[in-house]
């Protein structure tokens, strides 16, 4: 079993930031992708940044250049800095990971989401 903790959510003036802390535990072999998803009110849920294994970020076209994903890959933990934040960041964000488990199963793995709010 694999579990995903998020932390570093609250709330944030527009402008300001907050960097999201997601730790990875349990039977892992291999974590390969991580990333960040975030779900607004009335929304679906959508990708927000992911790292490869390598460290190869990936960006949705609304946080480029205010969001940066990064990964401790000794300490399972993937981050999201967020700058510059807007009213319109305000969602539930969760953090994913492509896992190996222990056993070579392959699994998908989820968090249970940190809310952000950020006000205008």
């Amino acid at each position: 079993q694999v579990q995903l903790v998020e932390s570093g959510g609250g709330l944030v003036q527009a402008g300001g930031s907050l960097r999201l802390s997601c730790a990875a535990s349990g039977s892992i072999f291999s974590l390969n992708t991580m990333g960040w998803y975030r779900q607004a009110p009335g929304k679906q849920r959508g990708l927000v940044a992911s790292i490869s294994s390598v460290g190869l970020p990936n960006y949705a076209d609304s946080v480029k250049g205010r969001f940066t994903i990064s990964r401790d890959n000794a300490k399972n933990m993937v981050y999201l800095q967020m700058n510059s934040l807007k009213p319109e960041d305000t969602a539930v964000y969760y953090c994913n990971a492509d896992v190996v488990a222990v056993s070579g199963d392959p699994l998908d793995a989820w968090g249970q989401g940190t809310l952000v709010t950020v006000s205008a």
